[in-house]
């Protein structure tokens, strides 16, 4: 609770140190959009900001503010004024909830499959030799590493596009083009998070294989005329990796 709240006065006052007029920046970038003129600025940014609350003092604010976030009343959006922010989230809710899904269990595999290989005497060489990188790239927030992909992958390579969750143009659908194209603009932000978190399940993973060597269950398999590959997939992966989750 404590982290919500530092979250949520955080979310607060920092887009206000900056000292700019939300309002007027918004009108204004609308008015240069649309070569409107401006006159009559003045009366129209004291109406928003009677509207939003601008006008008050600030403590006053921060508190209006904590007591529509715990009701969940996160008022109408400035920038698409007069849709409410609750609307725009539960309309980018379930592409959220996918994608972290799907990406979640893509990174527990890997990271299960990789850490459990890298403990094998028997291991290909190149393995090891990515298990550095993995590990520096878990330390790296998602954000940050989907500005550096959308930088590489996207705006000097062209891969990926660089915004959007499907072409402009398009409606979601139930048609294998529009659900390709949606699963291509979903390749850049899922692979920011499946590298950002393989290298946690990959080291985790390595850990419990580890401390678990030379149990007796896995030599009885082994002397019982069980292939190694097979105590390995069938036993050891299943196990170990329950035991992680």
């Amino acid at each position: 609770m404590l982290i919500l709240w530092l979250a949520g006065t955080v979310n607060f006052f920092l887009p206000r140190l900056g000292g700019q007029d939300p309002i007027r920046a918004q009108l204004g970038a609308q008015a240069a959009m649309g070569g409107a003129s401006q006159i009559g600025m003045k009366e129209m940014i004291a109406e928003y900001d009677t509207r939003f609350g601008l006008d008050k003092p600030l403590f006053e604010q921060y508190l209006t503010y904590l007591g529509d976030t715990l009701r969940l009343d996160f008022n109408v959006s400035m920038s698409s004024y007069p849709t409410k922010v609750i609307d725009i989230i539960w309309r980018s809710l379930p592409w959220t909830i996918i994608l972290l899904s799907v990406t979640t269990l893509m990174a527990w595999t890997l990271g299960t499959v990789l850490g459990a290989l890298l403990t094998q005497p028997n291991a290909p060489r190149i393995l090891r030799y990515l298990l550095a990188p993995i590990l520096t790239l878990s330390g790296i927030p998602f954000f940050l590493l989907g500005l550096l992909l959308i930088y590489l992958l996207g705006f000097q390579l062209r891969w990926f596009p660089l915004a959007g969750g499907y072409d402009q143009g398009l409606l979601p659908a139930l048609d294998p083009r529009i659900i390709v194209n949606m699963v291509y603009h979903s390749i850049l932000p899922a692979l920011s998070i499946i590298l950002a978190s393989v290298g946690f399940w990959t080291l985790g993973m390595r850990g419990v294989m580890i401390s678990t060597h030379g149990e007796d269950y896995l030599i009885y398999a082994e002397s019982k005329g069980l292939r190694k590959a097979t105590v390995f997939w069938r036993y050891a992966i299943r196990n170990y990796s329950s035991a992680s989750s």
